[in-house]
């Protein structure tokens, strides 16, 4: 509205002041799109301050169309000598589902760093293109960048959707030992779930137990859907064990435990969580369900899972 009061054209400055300010308040993101079009309405040309700005929220509308109207202004001003627009259309064409674009614009940058390398890889680890993704990897390498840790990220994401457990643990190792990346507990999380992925739940279990940085409940959560998955009732209740003390409040590992029982038709055992979420007054989402068959058999499923 105050655009619109001035006596005068507003300036590309502050078109980017008021779009910036849509994108980061998150209230209304389309505004922002809107406003980038009546900017070049009123004749005033989009800066690459405006694009940085605007990716990020076609990336939050998941609006494919925007983020083709942005990459097609960007194509035609000759703005891809920027590695942060770049990434930022990569990452955007990747949560809006086309890969395709993502490649496009990834093969327009001139000189990729470290941050477009990650979103190409981890947008094809998103979509479950393992092995595109760590082909992308070792171009990378090739090419002499240092990957940083949301590469490492990308790369273990690509191996678990691939189902190469194997290669995870090579790539760990890489990314550790010999570029020196720094792993946290997302790295070892990730790690654990390829792992489980894989049906390794003892070595998943191994790398909880090793790892130098605090345990998350997001490690624990990822061992005990491996459980579930493999009818591993062993390491399910540990798992379960250590999310009872991490998130006391979060009935879904309570459901989880269950549902491992339940699978392998211990009933009793499954009463006994169920009872005990009871006590601790908790309640279960509304996408699951408690069945009570005879003889105090229980069944707990889940919608969609």
């Amino acid at each position: 509205r105050a655009l619109g009061e001035m006596d005068v054209v507003p300036t590309a400055s502050c078109f980017n002041s008021v779009i910036a300010a849509v994108a980061e308040s998150g209230d209304r993101p389309a505004q922002a799109v809107e406003l980038y079009r009546r900017m070049q309405g009123m004749g005033v040309r989009p800066s690459l301050i405006t694009l940085l700005a605007l990716v990020p929220v076609c990336t939050a509308l998941g609006a494919l169309g925007s983020v083709r109207e942005v990459h097609s202004f960007a194509l035609r001003h000759d703005m891809f000598a920027s590695c942060h627009l770049g990434s930022s259309l990569i990452e955007a064409y990747g949560q809006c589902g086309s890969l395709v674009g993502a490649q496009r614009v990834f093969d327009l940058v001139d000189e990729r760093d470290v941050v477009v390398w990650s979103a190409m890889v981890s947008a094809y680890a998103f979509h479950g293109h393992g092995n595109v993704a760590m082909s992308l990897f070792r171009r990378m390498e090739l090419d002499k960048v240092r990957p940083d840790g949301i590469m490492f990220l990308g790369v273990l994401k690509a191996c678990g959707h691939a189902g190469r457990a194997d290669e995870a643990l090579k790539y760990f190792d890489v990314l550790t030992k010999t570029h020196g990346v720094e792993a946290c507990g997302d790295h070892y999380s990730c790690l654990v779930d390829v792992l489980g992925r894989a049906g390794r739940l003892h070595q998943a279990y191994d790398v909880i137990r090793t790892m130098p940085v605090r345990v998350t409940a997001k490690a624990w959560g990822a061992l005990l859907a491996a459980c579930r998955k493999y009818g591993e009732v062993g390491l399910a209740e540990v798992a379960a064990r250590a999310l009872f003390e991490i998130e006391p409040e979060n009935a879904g590992n309570f459901v989880s435990l269950a549902n491992v029982y339940s699978g392998l038709g211990m009933h009793e055992e499954a009463e006994r969580v169920r009872r005990d979420m009871e006590q601790r007054g908790l309640q279960s989402s509304p996408g699951s369900s408690w069945t009570i068959h005879r003889k105090s058999r229980v069944n707990l499923s889940e919608e969609g899972g």
